[in-house]
């Protein structure tokens, strides 16, 4: 009996814990090849190991092995991975791999071809805060390919708060507390104060955000300053950070 006890709190724990749960104890080895000078493939793997992957490096370039794994040229990046049997190829985030694994499509595997300016492990200071628009697609066997995620152009978060303190100031920010954040969609919930470039007065609203890595450092219950936008029709977080 008591070992039927321990096992369902253990199985309610896993299910409790959802993705974060697999992030934090299942996570797959993750093999990368990539030339071995390659300062932007060392950046990337960095914040794989930041992230909590487990990163086997291969410094003998990646065309061969790309090649092998039946991944199109055309998709070709300056890296390439393998992780829980699917390719990676390029600066694809950490937190894309994580829904790689755990919606498990069936599919080749995910890439970001060429180098986009922006992307994790392109992002460094040399930049200038620079993001470039790219997709991450979702490679089929087939060798087709479908938008998996897509980030927007912008600046990094270092470059916009020093942008927007140079031009307005601390009070262009909003203050809101995070009532939900929905990262598959790249939308976040939150009961905000005055927004008065949007002329929006306190409420609470369901936002799409500028860029998805925007959700990695909140959660439910932050509070946090924002910034927000009218993009093509959909009211746009721009900005945001927590409360310290």
């Amino acid at each position: 009996m008591k070992r039927r006890h321990l096992l369902g709190t253990a199985i309610g724990l896993a299910l409790a814990g959802g993705t974060g749960a697999f992030a934090q104890t299942a996570l797959p080895p993750l093999q990368v090849w990539k030339d071995p000078n390659c300062g932007c493939c060392n950046d990337w793997v960095a914040l794989l190991r930041a992230d909590g992957f487990q990163v086997q490096m291969h410094d003998s370039g990646n065309t061969a092995v790309r090649q092998r794994l039946g991944l199109p040229a055309k998709y070709g990046s300056c890296h390439t991975a393998l992780v829980g049997g699917y390719v990676v190829e390029g600066h694809v985030a950490p937190g894309e791999i994580r829904r790689l694994l755990t919606e498990k499509p069936k599919a080749l595997g995910l890439a970001v071809p060429g180098m986009p300016v922006g992307s994790p492990g392109m992002d460094g200071p040399i930049y200038g805060g620079r993001r470039d628009a790219y997709d991450v697609l979702l490679v089929q066997r087939d060798g087709s390919a479908q938008v998996f995620q897509r980030h927007a152009a912008g600046m990094s978060q270092d470059a916009f708060k020093r942008t927007a303190g140079e031009a307005t100031g601390a009070g262009a920010l909003s203050e809101a507390e995070v009532r939900k954040v929905d990262r598959a969609a790249g939308k976040i919930t939150l009961k905000h104060g005055e927004i008065p470039n949007l002329d929006m007065p306190p409420m609470t609203m369901v936002f799409q955000v500028a860029d998805p890595a925007l959700l990695a450092t909140v959660k439910a219950g932050d509070k946090v300053r924002f910034s927000a936008d009218k993009v093509k029709g959909a009211y746009t977080v721009m900005r945001i950070e927590p409360v310290r």
